[in-house]
């Protein structure tokens, strides 16, 4: 696990405190970790999701190969 310093202001640990509290949090750590996951769940673009990135290495690894005539076809085994 990568460990990482991080300055806060007085209003970012107080909303850091607020997530903690809200959520019932042990401490600050879990705080952020929240934070980060729920960024990457709403935020993040599905193909840069860890999820999608083990899907195509599975995909690829098993040799299993189609032709799509659309993108939308694509999407759905995908996402399958």
């Amino acid at each position: 696990m990568k460990q990482t310093l991080i300055a806060l202001n007085e209003h970012q640990d107080q909303v850091l405190q607020i997530v903690k509290a809200k959520q019932g949090l042990k401490n600050k750590v879990e705080a952020v970790q929240f934070i980060i996951k729920e960024y990457e769940e709403n935020h993040m673009e599905p193909e840069l999701r860890p999820e999608f990135i083990k899907k195509i290495q599975k995909i690829e690894k098993e040799g299993k190969f189609k032709e799509y005539k659309s993108l939308s076809q694509l999407w759905k085994d995908v996402d399958a």
